[in-house]
């Protein structure tokens, strides 16, 4: 099974794209990053400007374009500080729901903390240290404190770099005043949480973030001369990164986009990043920091994955995202499995019967199938009309991997298991395609009868043989046990076939079945007849000792 998932940051949008098997394990196909600044000017503002707006959508279609191209079939989205600040944050994520297709939710800081420490905890070899996790964002830092998987301590600050560089740093290079005044800010905002973190203590740090990861990068080539390949799960020093501190305060904007190794569309907030970072450090009493490079959209991938057991497991049991999905809506609707799984065999043998008759071919036969796995469904809403509440259950079930007719298709046939016809006075009917309200009515024919023929669903009815002679279709069925409300049920739905076939059908039960069936009930008439005259004959002391007798 292919997830994707998206973090809407205030700073960039990323997304990670992994394949995952029924163990939980995870494998990455296709990561993808954008620096779209929706938190400038929004952090100090409060709301979120069309021009930033405008560029995460082109974003965000392109990245669900690559995640179709992939074959994903869930994709997870969270925004983070600057859309759940904004004070249309909650407009502009219904605005990407119905323009893009994706429907990101806004997490809380304490979540977002929650989230990056599981994705350092599963990343990052700890050992069952208590480790201390700081993530840097465009909006806010993010800080959880946790030995396994118990976590601690979870918050958020606003102390991202976008925002300190908007609010304290006004000059090019930083001014010495300016530098004092964020990190007074930052020491202020951080003691209440810094004291208790040293007062827990903490056997490693862990870093995350892209800001964070640049620092890291800078103080590795400081301590070494060289510039690593890789960043995951590298230690730098704090006086490494202090140093790397004193460097970038003295650099203007333009020395800053030289630097070997920096991206030049962080040169203008690494400053504020640095002063950040390193007093945090500083306030905790940390001597060493573990680069990492699973964050956020990490994590929400690992908290999908242990909630989500059973869908990952059936991810490997139906390859079929379309399977899949219907198999998915069924059990969230809490359908009679064994009932429906058997008039879904029952539908297809008879469409396969009547293949030379009606000329529809497999992927009509799918559709078939997933209907039938649906009928019932709309009994989790109620009994009464529950075809129609199945109709609505299918429409707006969200079920992947088909298009919008193949789901009206799907949606209408399952209606039209019971009770009315299909008529052009019924609207979604009467809006399919010509075409396709003939395939309807033959699919939908199809499934009355095999629903009559699990009416007990008790699932009597073992095989069905179809023939053609005399101007009619005979329809036998081999039973297994008493079939006479099957037969009952069968008959009585046989109208929408007729018509669409334009053949009479006949249900009947095949010879021995037949005969098994009228034996059984001699048996049970017998069995009854024997019952009454023992109640009649013995008192109750000799029913207790007969009955004794029988069990013995």
């Amino acid at each position: 099974m292919k997830i994707a998932a998206i973090d809407l940051g205030s700073n960039s949008i990323h997304m990670v794209i992994v394949e995952v098997n029924a163990s939980g394990a995870f494998r990455v196909v296709d990561r993808e990053a954008e620096m779209v600044r929706l938190g400038s000017g929004t952090l100090s503002t409060g709301f979120l400007p069309e021009a930033a707006m405008q560029r995460a959508m082109a974003i965000l279609k392109a990245f669900r374009r690559l995640a179709e191209i992939h074959g994903v079939e869930k994709v997870l989205a969270v925004a983070t500080s600057a859309i759940r600040e904004a004070r249309n944050g909650e407009d502009f994520l219904d605005r990407i729901g119905r323009k893009v297709g994706i429907f990101p939710r806004a997490i809380p800081g304490e979540e977002e903390a929650r989230l990056i420490y599981l994705a350092a905890l599963h990343s990052i070899h700890l050992g069952g240290r208590r480790a201390f996790v700081a993530d840097m964002g465009g909006g806010s830092l993010e800080l959880a404190l946790g030995r396994g998987r118990q976590v601690e301590l979870a918050v958020s600050e606003k102390l991202g770099v976008l925002r300190m560089t908007e609010r304290f740093v006004a000059g090019d290079p930083v001014s010495p005043l300016d530098e004092r005044r964020l990190v007074r800010h930052v020491v202020n905002t951080l003691e209440p949480v810094a004291r208790r973190i040293r007062k827990k203590g903490f056997d490693a740090v862990v870093g995350t973030s892209g800001t964070i990861l640049a620092l890291g990068r800078l103080a590795r080539e400081e301590e070494t001369g060289q510039r690593p390949e890789s960043l995951h799960h590298v230690t730098v020093t704090a006086e490494a990164l202090h140093a790397v501190r004193r460097r970038l305060t003295r650099l203007d904007l333009r020395a800053r986009m030289k630097l070997p190794g920096l991206d030049r569309r962080r040169a203008d907030i690494i400053v504020a990043g640095a002063i950040v970072l390193d007093t945090l450090l500083e306030s905790v009493g940390a001597r060493r920091l573990v680069l990492c490079d699973w964050a956020l959209r990490e994590g929400i991938l690992l908290d999908y994955i242990s909630s989500h057991p059973r869908t990952l497991a059936r991810a490997e049991a139906y390859p079929d995202v379309r399977h899949r999905s219907v198999l998915d809506l069924a059990e969230r609707c809490q359908f009679d499995e064994p009932h429906a799984r058997h008039v879904a065999r029952l539908s297809l043998a008879l469409f396969d019967a009547t293949k030379r008759r009606h000329g529809l071919d497999d992927e009509q036969r799918s559709l078939l199938e997933y209907a039938a796995l649906l009928h019932d469904v709309g009994h989790h809403i109620s009994h009464a009309r529950h075809h129609k509440h199945t109709y609505y259950l299918i429409k707006n079930g969200r079920l992947n991997g088909f298009d919008p007719l193949e789901i009206d298709v799907i949606a209408t046939v399952a209606r039209y298991h019971r009770r009315g016809l299909p008529r052009r006075s019924h609207q979604p009917f009467a809006d399919l395609p010509r075409q396709t309200r003939g395939r309807v009515q033959i699919l939908a024919g199809l499934l009355r009868l095999a629903d009559g023929l699990d009416r007990s669903h008790r699932q009597r009815i073992r095989s069905v043989h179809v023939s053609a002679a005399g101007g009619k279709l005979s329809v036998r069925c081999r039973a297994g046990g008493d079939a006479e409300l099957e037969m009952w049920g069968a008959r009585k739905r046989l109208d929408l076939l007729e018509a669409t076939l334009d053949l009479p059908v006949e249900v009947v039960l095949s010879p021995s079945a037949a005969r098994r069936g009228a034996a059984h009930q001699a048996a049970a008439r017998q069995s009854t007849a024997s019952r009454s005259r023992g109640q009649a004959k013995h008192t109750p002391g000799d029913r207790s000792l007969a009955l004794a007798r029988e069990s013995r």
